[in-house]
């Protein structure tokens, strides 16, 4: 199986993600550093922001994926969600308090809200089952891709300007349209009208019941894993709390997704061969190890191995839950599946956010690391209580 074989439409929104993360990482990797040296906020209020706005996309997932279920369409839905985001990029530079910030990561979170249940419903919607792992392993490496060559091209921006994030954040404006231009020619549906009756909206009760039991436990898992995986912002803050500069903080971030973009589709492609629950099992002990790394931390060196795994364990975990997801779900509900999928985790990281804020304030970075790696725990002995031997729904 090669690259080939992978749907145009998957291809696309590959590098509908990649260019729009190069816009968001742009402006997120700094954003903690903004917020802590410029604005003066502190680590609780950082978890507190990153949290709420990682939460109201979860929630308004759920509604794009029923909206997109019922149309029966999923790129008006793309459309939307990926040009809200692009509208909103520039309230970034224009912010100068809290408030404002988390007004911006308000609407910024909303679109991608807007759009991840849709897109995930797509790219199962074009693929065929056996080659589910590669496709979203693809879609997750191109998205991976953005997400470090935005912190690297914020680091050398910061550089080269005297560290003006507000210049930073006003070139991120640009890979944001690209982003939207591509999905207007490049991403193509398939015809999903129904044949008989007129569709239903799926948040009911009589159209929930037929999502099964492991659908329900795939999701559990995930939102104790996310419990154990809180707010990239931390990678950043561990890296200041070691010495690391305001400049050269994003390097964290450069660090991980570089291994999460190498693994990510390697890893999907294997996961259509394996063992998927083994290869999950594998990912969740990934964190438990990052975590412990991260803890123990005194030096930047150790904080990029600590990121170097996470980011290792993200590729081996990440395409893999939206395969879960996929397989246990219905055609004509794909859309409601995801969306409750990232509800339930989007409330789990906003829990994990303001507790990981918590616990960094009031015990320090060891503190947080070591609660993660305790949930990672939790969530690999759920893992093989839940997921089937050979992983398939």
């Amino acid at each position: 199986m090669s690259l080939r074989s992978i749907p145009s439409s998957v291809v696309a929104l590959g590098f509908v993600s990649l260019f729009m993360d190069i816009s968001s990482e742009m402006i997120h990797s700094l954003l903690p550093v903004f917020l802590v040296s410029v604005l003066g906020a502190s680590a609780l209020s950082v978890g507190f922001i990153e949290g709420i706005a990682e939460a109201t996309a979860a929630i308004t997932k759920i509604f794009s994926g029923a909206v997109s279920d019922w149309m029966g369409r999923r790129k008006p839905l793309l459309l939307l969600g990926y040009g809200m985001a692009a509208l909103t990029k520039p309230v970034f530079p224009l912010a100068d308090t809290l408030a404002s910030v988390l007004l911006a990561r308000f609407l910024d979170r909303i679109g991608k809200g807007v759009r991840g249940a849709p897109r995930d419903a797509l790219v199962a919607e074009v693929t065929p089952p056996e080659l589910r792992g590669a496709a979203f392993g693809l879609r997750q490496s191109m998205d991976t891709v953005g997400a470090f060559a935005g912190p690297a091209l914020a680091m050398l921006l910061m550089v080269l300007s005297g560290d003006d994030f507000r210049l930073v954040f006003w070139i991120a404006v640009i890979p944001a349209f690209i982003a939207v231009a591509v999905i207007l020619f490049g991403v193509r549906e398939p015809n999903t009208e129904p044949a008989g009756e007129p569709r239903r909206f799926p948040i009911r009760r009589g159209q929930l019941r037929r999502l099964s039991a492991t659908f329900w436990g795939v999701v559990v898992l995930a939102s104790v894993l996310t419990l154990a995986r809180f707010s990239e912002a931390f990678l950043l803050l561990r890296a200041q709390s070691v010495g690391v500069e305001d400049a050269y903080a994003p390097l964290v971030l450069i660090v991980m997704n570089i291994v999460y973009a190498a693994s990510a589709y390697p890893l999907g492609r294997l996961a259509d061969r394996l063992d998927r629950r083994t290869l999950l099992a594998f990912g969740v002990g990934l964190l438990v190890l990052a975590d412990l790394v991260l803890a123990a931390a005194g030096s930047p060196s150790a904080v990029l191995i600590g990121a170097a795994v996470w980011g290792l364990h993200m590729g081996a975990t990440q395409g893999l839950l939206a395969v879960f997801v996929a397989d246990a779900t219905p055609t004509d509900l794909r859309g409601t599946g995801f969306g409750l999928f990232n509800l339930l985790t989007g409330i789990a990281l906003l829990a994990a956010s303001g507790l990981a804020g918590l616990l960094w304030t009031v015990l320090g970075p060891g503190a947080t690391f070591l609660a993660g790696a305790g949930f990672s725990l939790i969530a690999l002995v759920g893992l093989l209580i839940v997921v089937p031997r050979r992983g398939r729904a």
